[in-house]
C-alpha cells in the first residue's frame, strides 16, 4: 500500500502536469489566427478552415485514442506519445510557414497532442479510485490547474509573440511539453486496469448505447455552444452594439476566468453533500441567469456583475461535468474523459457557424436570445439524466 507521502508527491506530479500542459496550449492558441494571418500569409477564409478541420481531426483522433486507452497497455505510455507529438508539433509551427504542412501534418500532430489532457485526467480517476483519495476534489483541483494555466497563459503568448516572436512563442511551449515528458515519464503512476465492465467481445462498450450518457453528450455540447458563441460574440458586441470600451472585454474574461478558480473549488468540496447531478443543474441555472442578464442588462456595472453567474456555470460544468461522464460510464475513463472534451469541440464547431450565422443577420443580442433557449434546453435534458 502506498504511504500518505507518496500519495502526495503523485497528486502534486499531476497537478503540475496538467497546470504545464495547461499553459502549453494556453501559449499557443490565443495567437494561432495572428500566426496564419502575419506569418503564413493566410486569407480569413483559410484561418477559419484550418480551425475548422483542427477541431474535428482532434475530435476524431481523441475518439479512436480513447477507445483503446480503456482495453489496451499502460495509460501512461499515450499520454507520453501524446506529449511527443505536442513537441513536435509546437517545432514544426516554430519553423514551417507552409499552409499545406500546417493543415495536414500539423493538424495531425496537434490532434495527437490533444488527447494527452483527458487521458491524465483519465489516469487521474484511476489513480484516485485506486487509493481511495476523494476523487471530485482531487478532479476538481485539477481542472483549476488547467483554469489557473489559462488565466497565465493567453497574456503571456501575446507577449512573447508581439516582443519576441513567434519562434520564440513555439519554442517556449516545446520546452514545457519536454519538461511534461519527462514529468510523465518520471512521476506519474502505472495503474492496473479493472478489468470488468469494460470489455464486450474484446472492445470497450460504447457510450452511446447509455440514454443517460447520450442525452449528457447533448446537454453538455448545447451547453458549450451557448459559452463559446458569447466568447466570439461579446467583444464585438460591447465594442458595436453597447459602444462600451473594446478592453472591457479583457477585463470581463480575466474576472470570469478568476473567479471560476474558487467556484471548482467549492463545487469539489460540495459534490459528495448535495451530488453531481445537482451542482450541474445550479450551474445551468446560473447560465440561465447570466445570458437572460445579458439581454436585459447593458451597462458596464451589470455585465462585471454577471460574470459571477458565468463563473458559477463554466467553473461546475467545467469540472464536475467530466466527472458526471465518467461515473455514467464506470471502467472506462478514458472514453467517458474524451466524451466529454469531444462535447467541448463539437460546441466550438456549432457555435462558430451559429454566431456568424445569426449576428450578420439578426444582430448581436439574437446571439444571447438564442443561448438562453439553449441553456434552458440543456437544464431539461441534464433533469432527465439519473444521478449516480
Amino acid at each position: 500500500m502506498n504511504s500518505p507521502r507518496s500519495n502526495n508527491s503523485v497528486y502534486l506530479a499531476f497537478m503540475v502536469a496538467s497546470f504545464m500542459i495547461g499553459v502549453a496550449g494556453a501559449l499557443q492558441a490565443p495567437t494561432l489566427s495572428l500566426f496564419l494571418t502575419r506569418e503564413v500569409q493566410a486569407r480569413p477564409f483559410w484561418v477559419g478552415l484550418f480551425f475548422t478541420i483542427n477541431a474535428v481531426a482532434g475530435i476524431v483522433v481523441s475518439m479512436l485514442v480513447a477507445k483503446r486507452s480503456d482495453s489496451v497497455g499502460d495509460r501512461r505510455h499515450i499520454i507520453l506519445f501524446c506529449c511527443l507529438m505536442a513537441l513536435c508539433n509546437a517545432l514544426l509551427f516554430a519553423f514551417s510557414r507552409d499552409y499545406l504542412t500546417l493543415i495536414t501534418l500539423g493538424v495531425l500532430l496537434s490532434a495527437l497532442a490533444s488527447v494527452s489532457m483527458p487521458q491524465i485526467f483519465a489516469l487521474a480517476r484511476e489513480y484516485a479510485d485506486q487509493s481511495a483519495r476523494e476523487v471530485v476534489m482531487f478532479s476538481s483541483v485539477m481542472r483549476a490547474q488547467l483554469s489557473l494555466a489559462w488565466v497565465i497563459g493567453p497574456p503571456l503568448s501575446f507577449t512573447l509573440a508581439l516582443n519576441y516572436g513567434f519562434v520564440t512563442l513555439f519554442m517556449v511551449a516545446a520546452a514545457l511539453f519536454l519538461t511534461c515528458t519527462l514529468l510523465v515519464w518520471l512521476t506519474l503512476p502505472s495503474v492496473p486496469r479493472a478489468e470488468t465492465m469494460m470489455h464486450t467481445g474484446g472492445m470497450p462498450i460504447s457510450g452511446w448505447r447509455d440514454r443517460d450518457v447520450r442525452l449528457l453528450f447533448i446537454a453538455s455540447v448545447t451547453m458549450w455552444t451557448c459559452n463559446t458563441m458569447y466568447i466570439i460574440d461579446m467583444p464585438l458586441y460591447i465594442s458595436s452594439t453597447l459602444g462600451l470600451p473594446e478592453k472591457l472585454a479583457g477585463l470581463l474574461m480575466g474576472l470570469a476566468a478568476g473567479l471560476e478558480i474558487p467556484v471548482m473549488l467549492l463545487a469539489g468540496y460540495f459534490a459528495k453533500r448535495t451530488g453531481k447531478r445537482n451542482l450541474m443543474l445550479l450551474a445551468v441555472a446560473a447560465g440561465i441567469l447570466f445570458y437572460l442578464g445579458l439581454v436585459l442588462f447593458s451597462s458596464r456595472q451589470a455585465l462585471l456583475i454577471l460574470q459571477l453567474f458565468n463563473a458559477v456555470f463554466i467553473g461546475i460544468i467545467a469540472g464536475i461535468g467530466m466527472l458526471w461522464f465518467q461515473d455514467l460510464m464506470p471502467g472506462r475513463p478514458g472514453a467517458a474523459t474524451t466524451m466529454f472534451t469531444n462535447s467541448i469541440s463539437t460546441g466550438m464547431i456549432l457555435a462558430g457557424v451559429i454566431q456568424g450565422t445569426l449576428s450578420d443577420h439578426l444582430g448581436h443580442v439574437a446571439v444571447y436570445w438564442l443561448a438562453l433557449a439553449l441553456a434552458t434546453a440543456a437544464f431539461a435534458m441534464s433533469a432527465r439524466v439519473r444521478n449516480v
